[in-house]
């Protein structure tokens, strides 16, 4: 089954108290590699977040999203009483004066009354929820990534039976490629030693045709490009099939078919290895969004 590196999952959980969303979005990337954008404490956890990612996801950049919202109770909002009377006593050093005529301006000072969101972050209390909703986000994430998979899965499948139909239409020409050889080749040396009256001795035509032949023999990369694609199909179907796999085959195929390409000396073949080329490197954009 094929997984596509591309995708999206967001989860949340609301309480009284808290609420927190996570999105994922999956991007192509040849290694696994994670991005995380969220408030501070939450910030530092990257490597957490990592953690539980990599039990389900191999490859792709996994960028991921954290919101938090919090409702404070009247007892998180306290006041500093050791900054507050540093401020009172020193204004009084001043002024003279400690009533509470500037107590308002006074309470806004750095310090007097932190905001309830610096406390200190509750790793051991906090990160199980967090890691929950992070694994209710993969899920999803996954779910349409399977989704991408599993259309891809029928269009390289279709690809590669194009790539089949144009391979044994070149399979059955090879053939006769020495043969019209021989025969372009015999009526010029006809035609040529016709105007001089000199015979022509067979045993070098027929020697001229094996080379020929030997140097334009392409039934071996046509067998291991057939075999390459019963491979490529069988990988596909594999129940956890992996893109590198599919990469280096298809630069396998691509191998072969340039082959092929390179010693057929004939004209029908080189528009079959065309089409096999062409279907080949949309095979290849493909299979670098499998995970």
């Amino acid at each position: 089954m094929l997984l596509s590196m591309t995708g999206y999952g967001e989860a949340g959980y609301q309480s009284d108290a808290l609420t927190l969303a996570v999105e994922l979005r999956a991007l192509n990337n040849r290694y696994l590699k994670v991005s995380l954008r969220a408030p501070e404490p939450y910030n530092l956890l990257e490597s957490e977040f990592e953690k539980v990612i990599r039990r389900t996801i191999r490859r792709g950049t996994i960028q991921v999203h954290v919101r938090c919202q919090r409702q404070y109770a009247a007892q998180d909002f306290q006041i500093n009483a050791t900054a507050l009377r540093s401020y009172l006593a020193q204004l009084k050093g001043v002024t003279g004066d400690s009533s509470g005529g500037l107590i308002g301006h006074v309470l806004a000072l750095p310090g007097v009354v932190p905001e309830p969101g610096n406390a200190v972050f509750d790793f051991d209390a906090e990160w199980p929820l967090i890691e929950k909703v992070l694994e209710q986000a993969i899920q999803k994430l996954q779910a349409m990534r399977q989704e991408e998979g599993r259309a891809m899965e029928q269009e390289l499948l279709q690809n590669r039976d194009q790539i089949a139909v144009e391979l044994e239409k070149i399979r059955l020409k090879t053939p006769g490629v020495a043969i019209a050889f021989r025969d372009r080749l015999l009526d010029r040396v006809r035609s040529l030693l016709g105007e001089l009256d000199v015979k022509l001795d067979r045993s070098d035509l027929i020697k001229e045709v094996s080379i020929f032949a030997e140097r334009s023999d392409i039934a071996e990369e046509v067998v291991r490009l057939s075999s390459h694609l019963v491979q490529f199909q069988e990988i596909i179907k594999e129940p956890e099939s992996t893109g590198r796999k599919l990469e280096f085959l298809t630069q396998e195929m691509f191998r072969e078919t340039n082959t092929i390409g390179s010693k057929a000396s004939d004209v029908e073949i080189s528009r079959h290895v065309v089409e096999i080329k062409s279907t080949l490197e949309k095979i290849r954009e493909m299979v670098q969004n499998v995970e």
